[in-house]
């Protein structure tokens, strides 16, 4: 088992350029797929959880309570492809084309020859279950901003053990 996995610490990848984060205010690689928040570009109120599965690029756009997005109607929308673009930028191009096992004829592909890449297979619209959790998700990181900046445990760390701790 690898050190990090033993640790209560887990190691922070440094993003791979600075990216904005009013449009796409959140984006991970997890669970199998590319994943995230998108801004509504008509209302500000309004958010997306889209998603892009590995191998099979299957796709899902939906708002935050599940209303399907009208654009996502049998290709990428505009929603995943600003994710896809923000993703490229928080992780790299190379990590994000290996981890949703996308083949471009380009060793360093850009954003859009990763789109390109994925519509050409014409993958299958997915299903939407995957936007609850990834919007909890969300929502979770929003409410750390919101707190002060402290040096103490967070209480909801606490059943981290010490470091230090006598067995």
């Amino acid at each position: 088992m690898p050190v990090w996995e033993r640790s209560s610490a887990a190691r922070v990848v440094p993003p791979a350029r600075p990216r904005k984060l009013a449009k796409v205010p959140f984006v991970e690689l997890a669970d199998g797929r590319l994943q995230g928040v998108v801004s509504s570009g008509s209302d500000i109120g309004r958010v997306y959880v889209s998603s892009i599965a590995a191998g099979t690029f299957a796709f899902a756009c939906s708002t935050n309570n599940n209303r399907p997005c009208g654009g996502a109607r049998g290709s990428f929308c505009n929603h995943l492809r600003a994710l896809v673009t923000e993703a490229v930028l928080q992780y790299g191009a190379r990590r994000v084309a290996r981890y949703l096992k996308a083949e471009t004829p380009d060793p360093e592909p850009d954003a859009a020859a990763l789109v390109a890449a994925m519509t050409a297979t014409r993958p299958a619209q997915g299903d939407t279950s995957a936007a609850a959790p990834v919007f909890s998700r969300f929502l979770r990181h929003l409410a750390y901003l919101e707190r002060e900046p402290v040096t103490a445990p967070s209480t909801e760390m606490q059943w981290f053990p010490a470091t230090r701790a006598a067995a």
